[in-house]
């Protein structure tokens, strides 16, 4: 070895593939350069993701809950590979580490991972018809042959809710409602085995969330599909989801069962957040916790615990430490100075 060359060594613990989980992140982060000068200089990044960590069981769903702008798109698509390489950490895709796999490697497992775009009508061609929209990729991946691929599509359209003489239709002859439906039969023509619905409902009505929610349900019944589901719908989450993640620039503060970070939400943050969620019962009154200031920017988050500059609990370590991830109960992780011992 030439005495010169640089050992670069991670900035994290690698972890060891469970059989039990189909994804495990660890420590992943995603910065973005910040150009400037007429030499496009990197001055400095946004760390839109920055060290976050979980685990996913297979046939379950988890949601990503947060405020605009902390990184739980950026998670999902880096867990996807869509965002360019990752800064570091680990993606472990049934004990695959994602980004040491070649393109024709991604390739094969691009069928297996699969994602649902939060604007129905921006993700589908214009110029396309239905038909052709679900069944580009399985006719690009050679997944039926071509005696089997019309009554293929037509199944995949049934299961979601869609009629066979939709296909020769175009996204724009769709109501909001449908057009999500396409996109759900898009990324299940595919067979997945996990698909990240990148907040599927939020651009739709109330009466037409339920129907695509319980739609996205039966699907993972009936296809033991595992679902990363982001969102910033708290009710929605508590709804569909098994386990719960809370993000805040880039971080994610506390991890845990829906039940118990529903039931006994520890961290501060997470405690406004559910302060917020509304109540069917004008006669219970809730108290709002009202966070001041803004979400400082990711380009230049505060040192220590980066909700220090919001937090009511906000204790001198609080400015200068960065806390760590405790277990608080089982399975129940928090990463806030209160719970330190």
């Amino acid at each position: 070895m030439a005495a010169n060359k640089k050992i670069i060594t991670p900035d994290f613990e690698p972890v060891t593939y469970d059989p039990q989980y189909i994804l495990m992140v660890n420590q992943l982060k995603k910065y973005f350069p910040i150009k400037d000068g007429m030499l496009s200089k990197t001055v400095g990044h946004v760390k839109a993701v920055d060290g976050v960590t979980f685990n996913l069981k297979r046939g379950t769903t988890m949601g990503l809950v947060g405020e605009s702008g902390c990184g739980k798109t950026t998670t999902g698509r880096t867990i996807l590979r869509l965002a360019g390489e990752k800064t570091s950490g680990q993606v472990l895709f049934n004990g695959q580490e994602v980004y040491d796999l070649s393109n024709k490697e991604m390739r094969s497992l691009r069928t297996k991972m699969q994602i649902i775009f939060q604007d129905p009508f921006s993700s589908l061609s214009p110029r396309l018809p239905i038909g052709e929209i679900i069944g580009e990729a399985v006719r690009e991946h050679n997944l039926v042959s071509k005696e089997e691929f019309n009554d293929y599509i037509d199944k995949v359209m049934d299961d979601c809710g869609l009629q066979p003489f939709h296909k020769s239709r175009y996204p724009h002859e769709f109501s909001g409602g449908q057009r999500q439906r396409i996109c759900i039969a898009r990324a299940l023509a595919l067979n997945p085995e996990f698909v990240v619905c990148d907040e599927p409902v939020s651009a739709l009505d109330v009466s037409i969330q339920a129907q695509i929610i319980n739609l996205l349900k039966e699907l993972q019944e009936q296809r033991n599909l595992t679902y990363l589901f982001i969102s910033h719908d708290l009710s929605v989450v508590e709804h569909i989801s098994d386990t719960v993640g809370v993000m805040y620039l880039g971080n994610l503060v506390e991890y845990g069962e829906t039940g118990d970070i529903f039931k006994n939400p520890l961290h501060p943050y997470t405690k406004a957040l559910f302060s917020a969620i509304p109540i069917p019962d004008p006669k219970v009154k809730k108290e709002r916790i009202v966070l001041e200031g803004s979400i400082p920017s990711p380009a230049n988050p505060p040192q220590g615990c980066k909700f220090h500059t919001r937090c009511a609990h906000c204790m001198e370590k609080c400015k200068h430490e960065a806390p760590v991830q405790k277990e608080i109960e089982p399975g129940h992780y928090v990463v806030c100075h209160l719970y330190d011992e």
